[in-house]
């Protein structure tokens, strides 16, 4: 009974969010409306609002402290955060807040790290993934605008140019 409670809460917070259609179905959020409507915790618990980043590109990196391509990829982002500093970056960890916060001080990345849990996974599937396989990377414009999906290990020369095409001069 708890566990259906539960999942209840879940799809009507979802639902709230924009992550889910009436009936239930999932569907793609084509803007950053129902992704930057959420929050996520830290590592420490704290509660980070997505919203925050609003109005400027962000990438976000979905990822997990047990996916190899996902860490391989890590100071691949740093170093393009570092190049574009008006773009923000924000890595949704697909894991536990204990796994993350072990984790952090393996690697040297500056932008914030936060924790989905494993319901990032749905998460990544209203988002256009429908597998829901990592890493999984979405580039926003300043407006808002998907403009880029990466499934799979991102190639630094790919989202280089991306990133020169959204940030600011």
């Amino acid at each position: 009974m708890m566990m259906r409670r539960k999942f209840l809460q879940r799809c009507l917070g979802m639902f709230a969010a924009g992550l889910l259609a009436v009936g239930g179905l999932p569907h793609a959020v084509a803007s950053s409306a129902g992704l930057f409507g959420l929050q996520f915790p830290d590592s420490d618990g704290t509660p980070v609002p997505l919203d925050q980043w609003r109005g400027g590109p962000v990438v976000v990196n979905f990822w997990a402290t047990w996916c190899p391509p996902c860490v391989k990829e890590m100071p691949d982002l740093e170093a393009l955060k570092q190049k574009y500093p008006g773009v923000q970056f924000v890595g949704l960890g697909v894991d536990t807040a204990a796994n993350i916060k072990k984790f952090i001080p393996k690697v040297n990345v500056t932008y914030p790290l936060l924790v989905t849990g494993y319901g990032g996974i749905d998460l990544m599937k209203t988002l256009g993934n429908p597998t829901g396989g990592l890493p999984y990377t979405l580039v926003y414009d300043a407006s808002g605008n998907v403009l880029e999906r990466i499934m799979g290990q991102v190639k630094p020369d790919h989202l280089d140019a991306i990133l020169q095409r959204v940030s600011k001069p």
